[in-house]
């Protein structure tokens, strides 16, 4: 399955970065804490070149926790640090301005003894579509600032928000690139939500988490659908879960429309329990 999402806006959004690039002191970087590679968008290496970097995982309740403790470990042996976060309760929300002040204290304490006074950090913040980024800077601000969806592509434009009165942040439209390069990030994308349901086929993407699941979270994947066992043929497994759940149309047939739906509904939910679709070791 290819899947192609590049709407004039995210060009957009490439310029606006480029522009205001300069005016910037430090970069937080939004992924997904389960599927953190994938959910990095490369073009931001090249836009924001030379900044010093923050990434920020985002909706780490829904992620593997050993996992993503091995990501901030990889991020750190990067010379990043990485934060774990869960945008919609505001957990690990405070950490963030305490981070932006270790990534720039070296700078700040230079203009110190210059006689200079620091302003408050200006930071760019980055992310995919339906990472969270309205969210966490509603949270940051203390107050409903940006427009908030559970799906993709709903910020539109740049603006400035004050945080604290330490921190000023860019916020942009979320961007993808062009074409992803491997069929899994593509699969990755869809599975946690980042595209729109229109552009790929559910039932695809289902059988993709189900045959991960079958080798990284069985006892998950048993107890969410009630299976005694799992069948080796991913489809016998398709269906024995659409007939568990109901998933039946006239005949008795199975609806493998809604039963993929429904598979990648309760992963997106946490449903299917905190799972990661990716480790630092598979880079």
């Amino acid at each position: 399955m290819t899947i192609q999402w590049f709407p004039g806006h995210m060009a957009k959004t490439k310029r606006q970065v480029m522009e205001k690039i300069k005016q910037i002191d430090v970069v937080f970087e939004l992924v997904d804490a389960r599927i953190p590679q994938s959910s990095r968008n490369p073009m931001i290496d090249e836009m924001v070149s030379g900044k010093p970097r923050l990434f920020l995982l985002n909706k780490a309740d829904l992620a593997d926790p050993d996992v993503t403790e091995k990501w901030q470990r990889f991020f750190q042996s990067q010379d990043t640090e990485a934060l774990a976060l869960n945008s919609q309760t505001g957990q690990g929300i405070e950490q963030i301005v305490t981070a932006a002040e270790r990534v720039m204290h070296e700078k700040h304490e230079k203009m110190r003894a210059k006689g200079m006074n620091p302003r408050a950090i200006r930071a760019l913040i980055l992310g995919i579509p339906n990472v969270g980024k309205s969210t966490l800077i509603n949270r940051l601000a203390g107050k409903k600032i940006t427009k908030v969806g559970d799906r993709p592509g709903v910020t539109r434009n740049q603006q400035w928000i004050k945080v604290k009165g330490k921190l000023e942040l860019l916020d942009t439209p979320g961007s993808l690139w062009p074409k992803f390069e491997d069929e899994a990030t593509g699969m990755r994308l869809a599975a946690t939500g980042a595209i729109k349901d229109e552009l790929f086929e559910s039932q695809e993407v289902a059988l993709f988490v189900l045959r991960f699941l079958k080798i990284h979270y069985p006892e998950k994947l048993k107890e969410r659908y009630k299976l005694n066992g799992i069948p080796d043929n991913d489809i016998d497994l398709f269906d024995e879960i659409g007939k568990n759940r109901g998933c039946i149309i006239r005949g008795g047939e199975i609806d493998y429309d809604k039963t993929g739906a429904l598979i990648l509904r309760d992963l997106q939910t946490g449903k299917t329990g905190r799972i990661s679709l990716e480790e630092p070791d598979e880079l």
